[in-house]
């Protein structure tokens, strides 16, 4: 599977551009290791991306072109939203809601 690293190394201007914008949406917290973007996790990110779009693909598409298919959705996806103001990776917007949701609750009757 492709990984952002060589999407950014083989891709054209707009392509790395996109790249670096989704590293910036994954900030390093505050780990004592410096500002930026936290690549380790963009790149998992990245493969999830690309897992959830191969996921959606239907049972007679799931051949190995399929994964090329999806790496190239994935790539898509991120030239769409590089200069969208305010856009969160849907990947950590989905575990954020996750830890933070407390779930429903019981109210006594």
């Amino acid at each position: 599977m492709i990984t952002l690293h060589d999407v950014h190394k083989q891709g054209s201007e707009a392509v790395k551009a996109a790249v670096l914008a989704f590293g910036a949406r994954h900030p390093l917290n505050n780990t004592g290791r410096g500002a930026g973007p936290d690549w380790h996790q963009a790149e998992q990110h990245f493969t999830r991306l690309i897992e959830i779009i191969m996921g959606a693909a239907s049972l007679q598409d799931r051949a190995a072109a399929a994964v090329q298919r999806a790496e190239n959705e994935a790539v898509h996806f991120l030239l769409s939203v590089s200069n969208v103001p305010g856009y969160r990776c849907p990947i950590c917007v989905r575990r954020q809601a996750h830890v933070v949701s407390p779930g429903p609750t019981l109210e006594a009757t």
